[in-house]
């Protein structure tokens, strides 16, 4: 099994990498490869040093499977061309919404990877996939009619350039002295900023509408759902507040069990000081964690959960890597 990895030297690209280092994948040569600026750039893995490669020269006839994580424009230049020699699995928003490239969290849809027709995968948003492995199995069982959720993400899912200038604002700001932001709207330091992606329709951002679109794409689409998604001082790790109103009546207890058993989740939810998951604890961990299960009597059928997770490996790297493992698993290597 030959691997390229096309954004080998970006946030994502780095954490691919360490997904890859302890998972078990027959990895027999393995490629990366970035812009000319990082070409020639020296990488370990596995304890062999490897060259980034020049990603306007490589060819991708050499492999069966190709990471993108170089971001929209990257995918829109590149992406076609290498699936026409191997399968790809795209980490930016590109292709998420197309109708012809299935949009995949292999806990909830891996069956749509049996209709590839493109030879390209997309990774959902970062947002949306630790969303949607706890709303499947929920789903499954008592129907969810609503979703509406508030995130509270960190800066780390606008790459490196966003958690370096959080660093430079905190020392800046605890020295007491000027703060000109440059990757964000407004300081970012000590601060929450209710405004991710650039707008859109009707007031809402783009982060907020690919919630929206692709939780439809994934799970069904007569979920309705609806989104406030606001950036926090946070290097790493999602956090979300999520209300759901179902079809059937549900006891908590059933909620707590059937999210334990699911693949990928792991509940920590206890009424006490401390008895719940923060960011910190998410931050390499590769569950989605489930807290603050309760009721909401406010609507019938109604519950109310707060979910955590690291956006780099659930949002990223590790869904865009257990996708190639079901590849593999099934012998499935795209379209002939």
């Amino acid at each position: 099994m030959n691997i390229v990895i096309v954004g080998a030297t970006g946030n994502v690209g780095r954490k691919i990498l360490e997904v890859l280092e302890k998972k078990n994948l027959p990895i027999e040569n393995l490629f990366l490869v970035a812009s000319s600026k990082s070409a020639g750039k020296k990488i370990k893995f596995r304890g062999k040093e490897y060259e980034v490669s020049d990603l306007a020269s490589f060819d991708f006839s050499k492999v069966k499977i190709a990471f993108f994580s170089a971001g929209g424009k990257i995918s829109e230049k590149f992406v076609e061309k290498a699936a026409k020699s191997c399968v790809v699995i795209d980490n930016s928003s590109y292709y998420r919404m197309n109708p012809d490239v299935p949009l995949i969290v292999p806990q909830v849809n891996s069956e749509d990877l049996t209709n590839i027709k493109k030879n390209i995968i997309a990774n959902p948003n970062c947002s949306t996939a630790q969303l949607v492995i706890v709303l499947k199995p929920l789903h499954d069982e008592f129907i969810i009619k609503r979703v509406v959720t508030s995130t509270y993400q960190s800066v780390s899912g606008g790459g490196k350039a966003p958690m370096d200038e959080l660093i430079e604002q905190t020392k800046l700001f605890l020295d007491n002295k000027e703060i000109i932001s440059k990757n964000f709207t407004k300081q970012i330091a000590f601060n929450a900023i209710p405004h991710i992606d650039a707008f859109a329709d009707e007031g809402y951002t783009k982060e907020e509408l690919k919630m929206a679109n692709e939780t439809k794409k994934i799970l069904g689409p007569n979920i309705e759902l609806t989104a406030t998604c606001v950036r926090l001082p946070i290097l790493v790790s999602h956090s979300e507040s999520v209300n759901i109103e179902f079809e059937k009546p549900f006891n908590v207890e059933k909620i707590k069990k059937l999210l334990n058993d699911a693949d990928g989740c792991k509940v920590i939810d206890e009424r006490k000081d401390g008895g719940y998951s923060t960011p910190i604890e998410a931050a390499g961990k590769n569950e989605t964690f489930i807290s603050r299960i309760r009721e909401d009597k406010t609507i019938l059928n109604g519950l109310n959960l707060w979910i955590v997770s690291d956006n780099l490996l659930r949002g990223a790297a590790l869904n865009a890597v257990e996708i190639a493992e079901t590849l593999i698993k099934n012998k499935f290597y795209g379209k002939k």
